[in-house]
């Protein structure tokens, strides 16, 4: 089934040159952090504390690697009226990188999630820190917001007087709608994406794993310039229906229908980009689901519109029940909706199991819509997933490679042989 959302694409290549004007990093630096200060006056706050490494990312535009996503030995304060402050474990490193910090970046302190036992009173040394800063900055008697921290932590700023308040609703409230910046590196980013589902397509063949399609992914977007490839789902056959989220060592076998997702970043922009094949012809069976897949993802991007809210997009959804699960809880995952930019899932969330929100779509917004659906034989399943981007007058889809069809690979007489 064709969409009726026209399809967009990416303007500009993976690099910054001298002779075309790209992406202008230095704008998405500022207006982000324009964005993040806005909000945090709008809130009345003092300031931001952010340990979150995709809102450190968004106020600071510092990054130090993903082997520090869960450390939480990385932080920065970001008032409304003044330059962000950056605790970073490099600081030498990040003051050579980084000029727009200027000097505001010092080592942090943490227990390191609890692997320094809280007698050792590092949690007490970063609350007098944190205070310190903002008595030198004038904020202490402001409320700080934070987004995502340890509860010693915590505790230690409420002991040095500290009023701390969840800053975490502010900083979405920011991020939800992305400037111009943000949705090209977007675009590229599934464009990227575009690319290897050829690859994988080609590799479809009896005898290839779940594993090896992963394997190619994963090769495929570091050549081109991933930042961070964070999961390829490959799913073939039976292991589709139920959904099993994750990738096994199955082979491959003719008849098979094999569903990927692709989440990858670059340079922090992130894709969630499903696509179905079929190994050999599809039974009718099949191809019923998948038809019935490709409506499900039509119907919601039909709604899509400045000012629709979520609930219009879930409702032209089935029930949890209409397609084999037992209630919405349960199948959570399946028919939904989810924003993507720094962080792979972000405003708006779009699920039958959360209706009743009161946030409406704005122009601006980036989310993806994927929906699944079994076979009735039971020996696979339908998984489709398109990117958006909210427009004046509905979206566009930024998520390229073919999905009208079931595409046949790897047999004789094959589309992709």
């Amino acid at each position: 089934m064709h969409y009726t959302a026209p399809r967009s694409t990416a303007t500009w290549g993976t690099m910054a040159k001298d002779w075309e004007a790209g992406i202008d990093y230095r704008k998405l630096h500022q207006d982000r952090l324009a964005r993040a200060q806005a909000a945090c006056a709008d809130h009345g706050f003092g300031a931001f504390l952010c340990f979150n490494f995709d809102n450190i990312r968004y106020i600071t535009s510092t990054h130090i690697g993903e082997w520090g996503r869960d450390k939480f030995d990385r932080y920065c304060l970001a008032p409304t009226d003044s330059a962000p402050f950056l605790w970073d474990p490099a600081p030498p490193a990040k003051k050579k990188a980084s000029p727009w910090l200027g000097n505001r970046i010092d080592a942090p302190v943490s227990t390191m999630q609890g692997a320094i036992p809280p007698e050792h009173g590092v949690q007490d040394v970063f609350a007098k820190q944190i205070k310190d800063k903002m008595v030198e900055l004038g904020i202490d008697k402001q409320p700080l917001a934070i987004d995502v921290m340890e509860l010693p932590m915590l505790r230690a700023l409420e002991a040095e007087g500290v009023e701390v308040v969840d800053g975490q609703q502010a900083l979405m409230d920011a991020r939800e709608v992305k400037t111009e910046e943000e949705i090209e590196l977007l675009k590229v980013a599934a464009a990227m994406v575009d690319a290897v589902y050829l690859d994988i397509a080609k590799a479809i063949r009896p005898g290839n794993k779940e594993s090896d399609l992963v394997a190619i992914a994963n090769d495929q977007l570091y050549a081109m310039g991933s930042e961070r490839v964070e999961c390829v789902n490959s799913v073939a056959g039976p292991r589709g229906a139920p959904h099993s989220h994750t990738f096994s060592d199955r082979m491959i076998q003719p008849g098979d229908m094999i569903f990927l997702d692709i989440m990858h970043s670059f340079n922090g922009y992130h894709t969630c980009y499903y696509r179905t094949f079929i190994c050999g012809q599809p039974n009718e069976a099949q191809k019923e689901a998948y038809e019935i897949c490709s409506r499900w993802v039509n119907a919601a991007i039909e709604q899509i519109k400045p000012g629709a809210s979520l609930d219009d997009i879930a409702m032209a959804w089935p029930k949890a029940e209409e397609f084999g699960y037992a209630n919405e809880d349960e199948a959570f995952l399946l028919q939904f909706g989810h924003g993507l930019g720094l962080s792979l899932w972000e405003r708006p969330i779009i699920s039958r199991r959360y209706m009743g929100q009161k946030s409406e779509l704005k122009k601006g917004m980036v989310f993806a819509v994927e929906c699944w659906k079994g076979a009735e034989d039971g020996s696979g399943a339908a998984r489709i997933e398109e990117e958006v981007v909210v427009t004046d007058t509905g979206c566009e889809i930024i998520t390229n490679f073919p999905s009208d069809h079931l595409i046949s690979c790897g047999l004789p007489g094959c589309e992709i042989y």
